[in-house]
């Protein structure tokens, strides 16, 4: 089967979602257990779908005691994901408390009208319980040390991505 012509339903794609998220801060094999968790979702409904995902390709079961699921790369690419490999860590904190996620982009998009900028923060990793109105603070980033802070205004459905209204950012001035 062509990983091109999968066509994931929404319940489908945010579980392929979760298990690439978790899986990539494990460093090892989710369990259906430890998805369901995350997704709010009985275990045994996740464990059936895991089960349909792997008969096309998308997950590879793994036996024994510290058994469970990984993503296979054609998992990655029914998403349009890339797998991290050694990909820079960029805090992602709400309320002063930090989320383990990894920042994969941040687009900004009207940055020349100070009072209308927004951001929109693609992220790796579960955001956890992060919800519209909350204050969010994403930074410094690796190559200019910027830091973003505002309100989230919208969460993605599948919860890896942030819209946020733009109060402040900040960069150091750097000499040449």
């Amino acid at each position: 089967m062509n990983t091109n012509d999968i066509d994931l339903s929404p319940t489908q794609t945010q579980l392929v979602t979760t298990l690439i998220n978790e899986h990539e801060t494990a460093d090892g094999p989710v369990t259906s257990g430890q998805v369901a968790e995350v997704l709010d979702r009985s275990s045994g409904t996740v464990q059936n779908q895991l089960t349909t995902l792997q008969s096309i390709g998308l997950v590879e079961s793994v036996q024994g005691p510290t058994g469970g699921y990984e993503p296979t790369p054609a998992a990655f690419a029914a998403i349009g994901r890339e797998p991290m490999d050694d990909a820079e860590t960029v805090t992602v904190s709400q309320a002063f408390d930090r989320i383990d996620a990894t920042v994969e982009e941040i687009d900004l998009t009207n940055v020349h009208h100070p009072t209308e900028c927004t951001a929109h923060v693609s992220l790796q990793g579960t955001l956890g319980s992060i919800e519209v109105g909350d204050p969010v603070v994403v930074g410094p980033t690796p190559s200019a040390d910027l830091v973003v802070a505002g309100e989230v205004t919208a969460v993605s459905e599948t919860a890896d991505e942030l819209v946020l209204d733009v109060r402040r950012m900040d960069a150091p001035v750097t000499e040449e």
